[in-house]
């Protein structure tokens, strides 16, 4: 997502002050001088920034040794982009890496900081998250919530708060027509069933695929106003107040029941109809919710609830905002298309604070944005998240987050999800306190397939899936052929986040994944603590292509890292992109790539570290290893402590422990 040009400077300066460190712009104004100094502002006990420590020993390598070469790369890295609407972020990291990256790393920081305190309102945290897609916020005054008892007096200040939410909404979306509304609406739905990051414009059906992918980006970009949007998330997100919602706890405990209206079962204690829908408040048995367009907020006040429909999402392009706070019990939700904390040209946001909880996510739906803002925020317990694609913190041409702050959580999707930002795209997943389980991929079948093993079958070791998701952003790659002749353009990517605070997690997907960047998109995973598997596929683990830049931080912990290949895991990138893989901290760290190569490689013009800070490690990597070729940098660092090859490069076959060897132009392995 990305403001007009003419709040730049706004969107620079909200961000220092958020980051508190210098401009914007001092910050990327160079590879090797590093970022300036300045603190990330913590709520909690966090890791220090690891990129700026280690970067201070690796740049001292790369200039004494690959200097030429280092220069030759970041000059092929300085090139324009040959997309529209690229993420300033992006456009200001390709040239400067390790600036680049530090300022990921910094807004990564601050935003964990932010989830793990439950003090922090939701509010701010979405702030700081649209600040790095360049979103300016402003001041939305909101109603202050009311002290009084009465039922009157707190249902006027609900109506108020939906009021001004909408208020904002329809301000965000004054350049638009009735007729362009509905395309927006209604085109969502179609970019959910039909996206691929690459498509070749060879007949009139890609074409006008092509056509309508630019034209949707050009509405969303130019047409609507996203402070305004922001502001519409940042006031609903108000309600998630402790104080406010312990209060109308109180207040309706001897509430009589009241009918349900139709679509509802079981005791609800009230029924308001207002300008923008229904208000229902329910009891705290167990309540069947069937939800539509009629329903603007639903508080439940307790148990085993069943939610079904457009849960949280708006249902048509009139009603424009949606709201579910589910205060305690197991509950149960299955969505419709686009239909779970789906912000579709408005907002939804889903709060549920206690339980364990399973989410049936169909496509599009948990904590998406397509035009529009989607926020999904489970505070405790042990939940389950079953997703089809573009699920769970996933966003094109919008914003959308999943945040679940504490329980040992289980995350399964098919692709496009996680953690995803596709063109115009933010999307986020922080996950808090608890031994997690994420899996994506095992569903889309890949483009490669038909270029390297066209008679594999499904079930064959061969056969490769497509993941783009946990924390991947991808782009929309128009190939264009003129004979013999090939061009590239399209849309650039947005931003993928996937930020695990801790627990003892445990990470498998496909292609495209775990800080994957693509056609200009960025991919973030930061995992903070725990003893972790990371198990990725092709360009996993802080991997790049086509522009895209990747990056994948492990803070602590004795930690397993592996991949199904073929290729590019570790600090891997391809043409012209950017990827750094780091494992801090000095946990002894098992690398198993011997179905794949990587481990600070580049090809084609890109830049690719992986650094290892300390600890024992063991290594079995067949090929890679701090290698590079066309006009690229490739590095591999490990720091400290006695390590283990089981494997090395037939190449290099003179890589050990405390080795130093350059193999290659703008290559380097270093053991220390």
């Amino acid at each position: 997502m990305k403001t007009s040009p003419a709040v730049t400077s706004q969107a620079s300066t909200r961000l220092s002050e958020i980051l508190g460190v210098g401009a914007l712009f001092v910050l990327v104004s160079a590879c090797a001088s590093g970022p300036p100094s300045g603190t990330v502002p913590t709520v909690d006990a966090l890791p220090a920034p690891a990129i700026p420590r280690l970067q201070g020993i690796v740049q001292i390598e790369l200039d004494r040794r690959v200097s030429a070469a280092q220069t030759v790369t970041l000059t092929s890295l300085r090139d324009a982009i040959p997309a529209s609407h690229a993420q300033d972020l992006v456009a200001q990291g390709l040239p400067a890496p390790w600036a680049g990256m530090s300022t990921f790393e910094r807004y990564g920081l601050r935003l964990a900081g932010l989830a793990r305190s439950g003090s922090i309102p939701l509010s701010e945290l979405l702030e700081t998250l649209a600040a790095t897609g360049n979103i300016v916020a402003a001041s939305a005054p909101v109603p202050p919530v009311p002290e009084d008892r009465l039922v009157d007096v707190q249902m006027a200040f609900l109506t108020s708060v939906l009021q001004q939410a909408g208020q904002f909404r329809e301000h965000a979306l004054r350049k638009l027509n009735k007729a362009e509304r509905q395309f927006l609406f209604d085109h969502a739905a179609t970019l959910v069933e039909q996206f691929t990051p690459q498509v070749d414009e060879t007949d009139e059906r890609t074409s006008q695929q092509v056509q309508a992918m630019q034209r949707f980006c050009d509405l969303v970009g130019r047409q609507i106003d996203q402070t305004s949007l922001l502001a519409a998330a940042q006031v609903l997100a108000r309600l998630d107040d402790d104080r406010w919602l312990g209060l109308m706890e109180e207040i309706f405990a001897d509430q009589p029941a009241q009918p349900p209206p139709p679509g509802v079962t079981g005791d609800v204690l009230l029924v308001r109809e207002t300008p923008a829908g229904l208000i229902v408040i329910g009891d705290r048995g167990p309540n069947r919710y069937h939800l539509d367009q009629r329903f603007a907020l639903i508080l439940d006040l307790g148990g085993d609830d069943l939610y079904e429909g457009a849960i949280a999402a708006p249902a048509s392009p009139e009603r424009g905002i949606s709201v579910i706070l589910d205060l305690s019990g197991h509950d149960a939700y299955r969505a419709s298309p686009l239909g779970l904390a789906t912000g579709r040209l408005g907002v939804g946001l889903l709060v549920d604070r206690f339980g364990d909880d399973t989410y049936e996510l169909a496509i599009g739906s948990g904590g998406t944005g397509f035009a529009g803002i989607g926020i999904l925020d489970d505070r405790e317990g042990a939940d389950r998240y079953i997703g089809a694609t573009f699920t769970q913190g996933a966003a094109l041409g919008g914003l959308g987050l999943l945040m679940d702050r504490l329980g040992e959580d289980r995350f399964t999707s098919f692709g496009y999800s996680l953690g995803f930002g596709g063109p115009l795209g933010l999307g986020a997943v922080l996950d808090g306190d608890g031994d997690d389980r994420y899996e994506c991929g095992d569903h889309l079948a890949s483009a490669y397939n038909i270029e390297e093993h066209p008679e594999a079958k499904r079930d064959d070791p061969f056969f490769q899936y497509d993941c783009f998701g946990l924390g991947a952003g991808s782009g929309f790659r128009v190939v264009r052929r003129d004979g013999e002749t090939l061009s590239f353009d399209g849309v650039a990517g947005g931003e993928g986040w996937l930020l695990d605070l801790a627990g003892d997690d445990r990470y498998r997907s496909a292609n495209f994944s775990q800080g994957a960047g693509y056609f200009f998109g960025a991919g973030i995973k930061l995992d903070l603590a725990g003893h972790d598997q990371h198990l990725a596929a092709r360009y996993g683990l802080g991997a790049a292509a086509h522009g895209g830049l990747g990056l994948h931080v492990d803070y602590e912990g004795y930690d397993r890292y592996g991949s199904t290949g073929p290729h590019y895991d570790g600090g891997a990138a391809w043409d012209r992109s950017v990827a750094l893989c780091l494992d801090a901290g000095t946990g002894d760290d098992r690398y198993d790539l011997s179905k794949s190569d990587g481990l600070g490689l580049a090809d084609l013009g890109a830049w690719g570290l992986f650094v290892d800070e300390g600890g024992k490690d063991r290594y079995l990597v067949p090929t890679g290893m701090g290698t590079a070729h066309s006009k690229s940098l490739g590095g591999f660092f490990d720091l400290a402590e006695e390590d283990e090859y089981v494997l090395v490069p037939a190449s290099a076959s003179g890589q050990r422990d405390n080795g130093q060897i350059l193999t290659g132009e703008g290559a380097l392995f270093l053991d220390r």
